[in-house]
């Protein structure tokens, strides 16, 4: 799973050096190809291939006549590259998403539990002010993580 926030920095040629703590956890799985895409164009995600081969199982499911879907294999294949790390630990993030999300030098790395997410520092700090946790978002997270009973 990962997790937490960290600051790195994209190289003149696209290439993202993959934070220790998470290159810690994807060498453990042995992962060295993957998948980076967005649904935004204001980031990237970078999902560990055997994570996005699930996520596709999962659409798969659904007619492709379904507009959600449609819409959001549209976007990630628009700005999706299949990659693989090289032997210093860096992936090369696709070239559309380094001009659309600004991945050019600073950029922060999150853990979302099962991919990482890259967003340019400067401009996600600039956001942070907007993104508050509102009355309706704990609510919404308060059902989510509500234990299940199961009787």
């Amino acid at each position: 799973m990962f997790r937490g926030n960290h600051p790195a920095k994209v190289d003149e040629k696209g290439r993202l050096k993959l934070p220790a703590a998470f290159k810690q956890l994807l060498d453990a799985a042995n992962v060295t190809q993957f998948y980076i895409t967005s649904t935004d164009g204001e980031g990237a995600e970078v999902w560990p291939l055997p994570e996005w081969e699930k996520r596709e199982k999962q659409l798969a499911e659904f007619s492709t006549l379904d507009d959600a879907v449609d819409t959001y294999l549209n976007l990630t294949s628009y700005y999706g590259q299949q990659v693989e790390e090289d032997n210093q630990g860096r992936v090369l993030l696709p070239q559309i998403l380094r001009g659309t999300a600004k991945l050019d030098a600073e950029v922060t790395v999150f853990g979302k539990l099962i991919y990482l997410e890259v967003r340019n520092r400067e401009i996600f700090e600039q956001s942070l002010p907007a993104k508050k946790m509102t009355a309706e978002k704990r609510e919404r997270l308060a059902e989510i993580l509500k234990p299940h009973s199961d009787h």
